[in-house]
């Protein structure tokens, strides 16, 4: 069974610098253990991040690494367009689109390191679960 899923943008950062349970997610979708989703606020915001020097001082990929990694990843990818925005009301408004994309493509899972703000929506949708990135690595390996 093929996960459906939205990887926020925190989690493939961590995936570029090497962290753990971040780079295992990537790596997940990479050998086609779980379908990543794609928009187009989210792929913005993956670009935005990427563009942030600061953010990468301490990374062992180099700038072209990133850019190269940012493109195999997004060929993983199911372009999901939004025809709804459904407002689930997160306390961090910038963080809605990933709700809005998961319902959109029928994604079962959101993983983020952003949990307290993401898992705090008003508009629930029973279906879809908010979860970290190493409950999502035991969640594919059951």
């Amino acid at each position: 069974m093929t996960h459906l899923v939205v990887i926020d943008t925190n989690i493939f950062l961590g995936a570029c610098l090497g962290q753990g349970a971040a780079h295992h997610v990537v790596a997940a979708c990479l050998r086609g253990q779980c379908l990543p989703l794609m928009g187009a606020a989210l792929f913005a915001e993956y670009e935005d991040v990427l563009g942030r020097s600061e953010l990468f001082e301490t990374c062992r990929l180099s700038p072209a690494e990133r850019d190269e990694l940012l493109d195999v990843f997004i060929a993983t990818c199911s372009w999901t367009r939004i025809y709804l925005a459904w407002r689930p009301n997160l306390p961090d408004e910038a963080d809605n689109h990933l709700v809005e994309l998961a319902v959109a493509g029928g994604a079962r899972f959101i993983v983020t390191g952003n949990l307290r703000d993401v898992a705090r929506m008003e508009l629930k949708f029973p279906e879809l679960r908010v979860v970290s990135p190493e409950d999502f690595l035991k969640e594919i390996a059951s």
